[in-house]
C-alpha cells in the first residue's frame, strides 16, 4: 500500500508519496507568497492552500503512476495558522487568515499581560501571551473587525479548512488547538470555558471536535478525487501542526530527541511528559501519543526567511545565473561566504525581520546588522544572516536547559535549510550540538505520510517511524571556532538588549 503526506506551508505546499515502508515513491511543491500589507502584517487566504495541496496531490499521483488503489490514505499538516479562518455559517471565509507571523495583537496583548496574572493563564494553558499566539489575533478581530466578528461562526486552521473542504467534515487536532494557546487546556486536553470568558472569546468559536493526529477525520469527496486523480471515500487524517510534524518525522519520540525544522522560520523542539513547561517556549500535545506527551519547541520567526530576503534584494546577478545555468543562487551565495571567518569579520546580525517569539516575545524587535565598514562586502553581510539564525536557535535551546531538560548530545536538522551543509555547519558550530540530517531531505510531509498509515491500520503503532528514517554523516561542533561563537554569541545577546528599546520606539513611529 502507498501513503499520502502533504505540508501546507507559509511559503509553498508539498506532498510526498511514500511505500509502507517509507520509501520515496513521488513528491510534488507549490509556491505562493504571504499578504503584507503593513509592517509585521501577514495573512493568507484559504483558497491558495486548498488549489496548492489539490495541485500537489494530483501531481503526485500522476507522477507515481501508482493505481489509485493501492492509496490507503492522506494526512495533512499546516503552518501555524495563528487565529486561523474566521468563516460563517456556510463555511465561508469572512477574512484571510491572521498567519503565525503577523504581530498586529500589540494592545490585546498588553492588554492580557495587564489584566491576566501570569499564573493563572500559564497555569491552565501552559504557555503565556504573545501576540505570535491565535488567541490574541482572535481578540484583534474582535476589536478592531467588528463587522466580520459579528459573522463569525468558528475559526478553522489552514490544514483543518481544507480538510473540511476535501471530506465536509470540520474539526481539528490537539497540536493545532493547543497551540492556539490561551483558550486550551493543556492538562485536560479540551477548550478551557474559564479562560474564554476571560479573554471574551466564546467557546462556539472553536472546533467541537479535536481529534488525535492520526485518527480519521472524514472520507474524500468525489468531486476533489476526480481532481486529484484519487479514489472517493479515501480516507483522510487529522494531521496536525508542521513543527511537530516533522518533529515525527525524524524520529523523535522519547525525552531528550530534539530536532530543529529550519525552513521559512526556525521551530526548535523536544517531547516529554509535560514536566518541562516554561512560559518562555511554547507547548502543546505531540502529534503521536497526544494524551500522553508535550511537545515543547522554541520558535524564531526567520530562518529560511533571512536568506530568501537576501537573495532577493541582494541577489539579482545570482538570481540570473540560476535562470541561465541551472546553478542555484543560494550556492553561489554560499560559495563567497566560504571564506568568511566566524563571526563575519565582526558583523553580528539581530534576526528579527518580522519581530520576534521566543524566547523574547517582541513584536516590535527588528533586523539590525551592526559591524559595518567599508572593508565589509555582500559575502559578510550573507554570512552574518545565517550565523544570525544560529544565535536564535541558541537562545532557545538554553531556555529549555533552564527547566532542566537533558539535551542528546545530537540534534536532528530538518527542512529546506538542511539541504545546505554550510549553513547546517554553522547551526553545529554555534550551539554546540552536533547536527544529525537525514539521508533523505524530509519533512513534515514526510511525517505526515507516517500519520496516515497509522490511521488507516497500514502501520501498527508509532515506533515503527524509526524504520523509515536513515541519517547521513553527522556534521561535529568544531570546537575552535565554537568558542569564536560563543563570544560572538554573548554579543549577540548584548545587542538586542540594549537597542530594545530603540526598537519599540520606530515601531511605535511607523
Amino acid at each position: 500500500m502507498y501513503l499520502l503526506g502533504t505540508d501546507i506551508g507559509t511559503n509553498g505546499t508539498k506532498t510526498v508519496m511514500v511505500d509502507e515502508k517509507g520509501n520515496f515513491i513521488a513528491d510534488a511543491f507549490v509556491e505562493y507568497d504571504v499578504i503584507t500589507p503593513r509592517p509585521s502584517w501577514a495573512e493568507q487566504w484559504p483558497d491558495v492552500w486548498l488549489d496548492a495541496v489539490v495541485k500537489t496531490v494530483a501531481r503526485c499521483v500522476e507522477k507515481s503512476k501508482v493505481n489509485p488503489r493501492d492509496i490507503a490514505g492522506l494526512a495533512i499538516s499546516g503552518l501555524y495558522g495563528g487565529s486561523g479562518i474566521p468563516v460563517d455559517r456556510d463555511i465561508r471565509p469572512l477574512r484571510p487568515c491572521l498567519i503565525w507571523m503577523d504581530r498586529r495583537a500589540r494592545k490585546e496583548t498588553q492588554w492580557v499581560k495587564d489584566n491576566v496574572p501570569l499564573e493563572k493563564i500559564f497555569g491552565i494553558t501552559g504557555n503565556y501571551v504573545d501576540s505570535y499566539y491565535g488567541f490574541t489575533k482572535m481578540m484583534w478581530i474582535r476589536n478592531n473587525e467588528p463587522e466580520v466578528w459579528e459573522k463569525i461562526y468558528q475559526f478553522v486552521t489552514p490544514k483543518d479548512y481544507v480538510v473540511y473542504c476535501l471530506t465536509g467534515e470540520l474539526a481539528t487536532d490537539y497540536s493545532s488547538a493547543g497551540n492556539i494557546g490561551g483558550v486550551f487546556d493543556i492538562r485536560k486536553r479540551t477548550w478551557s470555558d474559564e479562560m474564554c470568558e476571560i479573554l471574551g472569546i466564546p467557546r462556539r468559536m472553536l472546533p467541537e471536535k479535536i481529534y488525535k493526529s492520526s485518527e480519521i477525520v472524514g472520507k474524500l469527496k468525489k468531486e476533489f478525487a476526480e481532481k486529484m486523480g484519487l479514489l472517493s471515500g479515501m480516507p483522510i487524517v487529522a494531521g496536525g501542526v508542521d513543527a511537530p510534524v516533522a518533529q515525527l518525522a525524524a524520529g523523535v519520540l522519547g525525552p531528550g530527541e530534539h530536532v530543529a525544522m529550519a525552513g521559512t522560520s526556525m521551530c526548535w523542539g523536544t517531547v516529554h511528559d509535560g514536566t518541562y513547561l516554561t512560559p518562555f517556549l511554547v507547548s502543546f500535545p505531540y502529534v503521536v501519543y497526544d494524551d500522553q506527551l508535550i511537545y515543547t519547541f522554541g520558535g524564531s520567526a526567520t530562518s529560511g526567511a533571512l536568506a530568501r530576503w537576501f537573495r532577493d534584494q541582494f541577489g539579482r546577478l545570482e538570481k540570473e545565473a540560476e535562470k541561465d545555468f541551472g546553478i542555484p543562487a543560494y550556492t553561489l551565495l554560499e560559495l563567497q561566504a566560504r571564506d568568511i571567518p566566524p563571526g563575519s569579520d565582526g558583523i553580528i546580525v539581530l534576526p528579527y525581520f518580522m519581530g520576534e517569539r521566543s524566547p523574547i516575545w517582541d513584536p516590535d524587535a527588528r533586523g539590525t546588522i551592526l559591524g559595518l565598514s567599508l572593508y565589509h562586502t555582500r559575502a559578510h553581510v550573507y554570512k552574518a544572516m545565517l550565523e544570525a539564525a544560529a544565535y536564535a536557535l541558541r537562545h532557545n535551546m538554553e531556555e529549555a536547559l533552564k527547566t532542566g531538560m537533558k539535551l542528546n548530545p545530537e540534534c536532528w536538522i530538518v527542512g529546506g535549510v538542511a539541504r545546505s551543509s554550510f549553513w547546517v555547519q554553522i547551526f553545529a558550530d554555534v550551539t554546540g550540538f552536533d547536527m544529525k540530517r537525514l539521508s533523505k531531505d524530509v519533512e513534515a510531509p514526510f511525517g505526515d505520510a507516517f500519520l496516515a498509515g497509522l490511521g488507516t491500520g497500514v502501520i501498527d503503532k508509532p515506533e515503527r517511524i524509526k524504520e523509515w528514517v536513515s541519517f547521513r554523516p553527522i556534521i561535529k561542533v568544531d570546537p575552535e571556532r565554537k568558542a569564536l561563537y560563543d563570544q560572538y554569541y554573548a554579543l549577540f545577546r548584548e545587542l538586542y538588549e540594549k537597542t530594545k528599546d530603540v526598537m519599540r520606539k520606530l515601531a511605535e513611529l511607523m
